[in-house]
């Protein structure tokens, strides 16, 4: 059944309402455990900033672990990303509304500000189109500019339900174990040049596919 603009409305109203709370008390369910993740903490506890990187379908548990850290968070225009800029709102994200194929420029522009003006940047590097676990520039671009650690997050979740999205959008099961693994920081030089800087992108995605592997291979 194909749905009319006016009830995709009403369902992304239901979904701005209760997502963060249903979320919530999932979460509060799991057993997480985090791994390597003692320097992005004390980052955050001295108001240092910083970029996380996690990919589009584990954002979920990405999100969580990153709420109340004064971080600034990517979100699509789409009507769809709404839901999620109110869920990250409530969260206490502040919320950029952008993607790399809309307003993708300016997104930049502003998330580089942000990280400027000492927030911290949470992105999901694959979206929020795909292709699903292909880094996009804007994680190492930000990192790059503004000479602060990229952090690279790998998230398993052992027990879960994974949509037929393109992103194989995962959503844990009540009471799974989901394992947390964060690299070291990455510094990027901000002398890089633009084939240097590709090459940096290149490594950075081979560095999160492994970490979100070991992450699944540790639950």
């Amino acid at each position: 059944m194909k749905l009319s603009d006016f009830q995709r409305d009403v369902l992304r109203y239901i979904g701005i309402q209760f997502a963060s709370a249903a979320i919530r008390v999932l979460i509060k369910t799991l057993r997480i455990k985090i791994i390597n993740g003692e320097t992005i903490s004390k980052l955050a506890s001295e108001k240092k900033n910083f970029v996380s990187a996690f990919w589009h379908g584990s954002m979920m548990i990405g999100w969580h672990i990153h709420r109340n850290k004064n971080i600034a968070a990517l979100v699509s225009q789409s009507k769809d990303g709404e839901v999620l800029a109110k869920t990250l709102e409530k969260w206490n994200y502040k919320v950029v509304r952008g993607s790399s194929s809309i307003g993708g420029n300016e997104a930049l522009f502003v998330m580089v500000d942000f990280l400027r003006e000492n927030y911290s940047l949470g992105i999901t590097p694959d979206g929020p189109r795909g292709p699903i676990y292909k880094m996009k520039a804007g994680a190492v671009v930000s990192a790059k500019k503004t000479n602060v650690p990229l952090f690279l997050v790998g998230i398993g979740i052992k027990k879960k339900f994974v949509l037929k999205s393109w992103d194989h959008f995962e959503i844990p099961k009540p009471f799974s174990k989901v394992v947390v693994l964060y690299s070291d920081p990455v510094l990027i030089d901000d002398s890089l040049g633009y084939d240097e800087t590709n090459q940096k992108i290149i490594e950075c995605e081979a560095l999160l596919n492994k970490l979100q592997k070991d992450a699944l291979q540790l639950c």
